[in-house]
């Protein structure tokens, strides 16, 4: 499981990146093709959802903190939470890898 400051920077890093201010700039400005929505848009749309599930688990771990939430709730929330996070990461690198195989086939 991430380290609690660790989480932080990955949720700050979300955000600018979902704010257009992370030097991607390109997200918020995605608009679907005829067939459907596009990569930048689908993209947008997981990076949003790891951002709320990291957000649902921050606030019930606050809950917990001032007595108003059950352990079990904040548990399930921050296991919620890394499962999203891990895949995000699985997925970015599955396309890293698939990116550098592309860079290797001869033209």
């Amino acid at each position: 499981m991430a380290a609690p400051n660790v989480a932080a920077n990955a949720y700050a890093s979300l955000a600018r990146i979902m704010d257009g201010a992370g030097g991607v700039g390109g997200l918020n400005k995605v608009a679907e093709g005829p067939a459907g929505p596009s990569f930048g848009a689908v993209l947008k749309e997981a990076l949003g959802s790891v951002m709320d599930a990291g957000r649902k688990s921050d606030a019930q771990t606050v809950a917990m903190a001032n007595g108003k939430a059950n352990v079990m709730d904040v548990v399930t929330a921050v296991a919620e939470t890394d499962v999203a996070v891990s895949t995000l990461v699985s997925v970015r690198d599955r396309v890293i890898q698939s990116y550098e195989d592309i860079l290797k086939m001869q033209i």
